[in-house]
C-alpha cells in the first residue's frame, strides 16, 4: 500500500494504518532505532512508541509523500531519549564523537542566532546535500543520520575505512566552506 492511502488510513483514525505502516517501515525503523540504542528489545519498544507518536501527530500533519522520513526522525528522537535515559555511557561516548566531528562546521545550536536561523540551517544542509554527487551523500547520511560506524559504512558501501574517513573528512570541510558562504559564522 502506498504512503497516501496510509496516512489516510490515520486520518480517518482506522487502526489497520498502524498494522501497514508496521509491515512496510517495521523492519527499517527497528534498524534505524537499534543502530542507536544497541539493543533488539529497545529498538523494539522505541518502534511501538514511534508508532503511538505517529497516531497522536499525524492528525494536525499529513506526510503523504514523506511518511518513513517523518517516522525516522520520530524514532530518531525516541531511541536518542531512551540512550539518554539508560545513561549508557558507551553509546554516549560515541554520539559525543560524532557531534564533536560535526561541531567543526555546523554552528553551536546554544547560540541565539542559530535557533532563530534552524530551519534557513536545514535548508542550507540540504542544498549541499544535493550538490555532492550520491555516494559521498549516502556516506554522509549514514554516518550523521543514521549514525553508523565507519566499519559499517564501508562494509556497506564495500569501501576501505580509509576512504570512508576521507570522504566524510572532505565532506565536512565542504559543508563549512558551503555554510560560511551562506554567512554563518563557525
Amino acid at each position: 500500500m502506498d504512503d497516501n492511502k496510509i496516512v489516510e488510513l490515520y486520518l480517518q483514525r482506522d487502526e489497520s494504518a498502524v498494522k501497514l505502516t508496521s509491515e512496510k517501515y517495521g523492519s527499517r525503523l527497528r534498524q534505524l532505532s537499534y543502530g542507536i540504542v544497541g539493543d533488539k528489545q529497545v529498538a523494539e519498544e522505541c518502534e511501538n512508541d514511534t508508532y503511538m507518536e505517529a497516531w497522536s501527530t499525524i492528525p494536525p500533519h499529513e506526510p503523504r509523500s514523506y511518511l518513513y522520513a517523518f517516522l525516522a526522525r520520530i524514532i530518531r528522537h525516541i531511541s536518542l531519549n531512551c540512550c539518554r535515559k539508560r545513561g549508557r555511557l558507551k553509546r554516549r561516548a560515541y554520539i559525543s564523537e560524532l557531534s564533536a566531528e560535526m561541531e567543526q562546521c555546523i554552528p553551536s545550536p546554544d547560540d541565539i542566532e542559530c535557533r532563530i536561523d534552524s530551519l534557513t540551517l536545514g535548508k542550507a544542509i540540504n542544498d549541499f546535500l544535493v550538490c555532492i554527487d550520491e555516494e559521498k551523500r549516502n556516506i554522509f547520511v549514514r554516518r550523521y543520520w543514521y549514525l553508523d560506524t565507519v566499519q559499517e559504512i564501508s562494509k556497506r558501501f564495500d569501501l576501505s575505512e580509509s576512504k570512508v574517513k576521507t570522504t566524510l573528512l572532505r565532506c565536512r570541510n565542504k559543508l563549512r566552506e558551503h555554510l560560511e558562504k551562506e554567512g554563518y559564522t563557525l
